[in-house]
């Protein structure tokens, strides 16, 4: 190292060394450095005070200030206004299970920048923090990036009170409904198993199992022919259903689409139509739009659905004959 500071072709190799060390690539040009020294001496970047000091061909350079850093330059005030809402964003996640963490990054971010500002509460996102389960949500996502399999000990919501253990190769998370689940290979049966996450009573690291890693499924395709999370048997296809609502309800539809094939047929009759595999999580989804919505295609899933009002209508009647009784 020169007296003066480092040689600009010093400053090359070793942004050179520096890019091959994060990036695996180098290729750093003369051009390059001298537009990102430009940059940093700006005001746009960090103002640096740069000094360079020529020795024959020779340039050197350094700080004026050798005590300078840009880590120590404050922050704008679109840089500090970004950074806020990023914490504000975070800050709903704050005492949910498995996120502890966040209050670390939230607290050394308001600590490091000064922006210990209004504590206000002015954003909400859809969360249940009483929801059973969560507390598994980071070990089994953990699991399941280490490529670890699991023994779990579960409870369907149909036999509830009988317990199955499970070994499981862990292979997708996905939330619906507020609700958490676990895609996996069932280890014994050598099928893929959906299994949500506050029906789990316990779970642990399946040492002496070999992990089946996923090699054929895509899961960001794996639900394009579905609502919901429940993946139906190969027997049942998928069908084109035709579906009216009330004009009060229509526009809301056709800003958030039930489903990504969502295609209007007639906005004058408010019609609209999605080609989807039936599963109840559809079936959920169509009833609780309760009049504003009626099936009109196909003939067989409509029949369906109306059985399906009939059924609940019959819980009503009675009441309504003893009051008129």
């Amino acid at each position: 190292m020169h007296q003066f500071g480092i040689k600009h072709y010093d400053l090359i190799d070793k942004c050179e060394e520096a890019l091959y060390y994060y990036n695996g690539v180098g290729g750093v040009s003369r051009r390059q450095v001298f537009e990102d020294i430009k940059f940093m001496e700006s005001d746009t970047g960090w103002s640096i005070p740069l000094e360079r000091k020529k020795d024959g061909k020779k340039v050197y350079y350094r700080y004026e200030d050798p005590d300078f850093s840009i880590n120590e330059q404050p922050l704008t005030d679109e840089e500090a206004q970004q950074l806020r809402t990023v914490i504000l964003t975070l800050s709903r996640f704050r005492g949910l299970p498995s996120n502890e963490w966040i209050e670390d990054v939230i607290s050394n971010l308001e600590w490091r920048f000064n922006l210990k500002g209004k504590s206000e509460n002015i954003i909400g996102f859809e969360q249940n923090v009483n929801l059973k389960g969560l507390n598994w949500l980071t070990p089994i996502l953990d699991a399941t990036s280490n490529h670890q399999p699991l023994k779990i000990v579960y409870r369907n919501y149909k036999n509830s009170e009988v317990e199955k253990t499970l070994i499981v190769h862990p292979w997708y998370v996905k939330q619906y409904n507020n609700r958490w689940f676990l895609f996996a290979l069932d280890d014994q049966r050598y099928y893929i198993t959906n299994l949500a996450l506050d029906r789990i009573q316990s779970l642990e690291i399946s040492e002496d199992t070999p992990f089946m890693p996923n090699e054929n499924i895509n899961f960001e395709e794996y639900f394009n022919d579905v609502i919901g999370v429940t993946i139906p048997k190969d027997d049942v296809v998928k069908i084109r259903i035709v579906l009216k609502f009330s004009k009060a309800q229509f526009p809301y539809i056709t800003s958030k689409p039930l489903h990504q094939s969502q295609a209007i047929i007639s906005e004058d009759d408010c019609t609209l139509a999605i080609e989807v595999r039936p599963t109840y999580e559809l079936d959920q989804l169509i009833l609780s739009f309760g009049p504003d919505i009626e099936v009109l295609e196909p003939t067989e899933y409509r029949e369906y659905i109306k059985r399906k009002i009939e059924e609940n209508l019959q819980k009503y009647l009675p009441m309504q004959k003893d009051c008129t009784e």
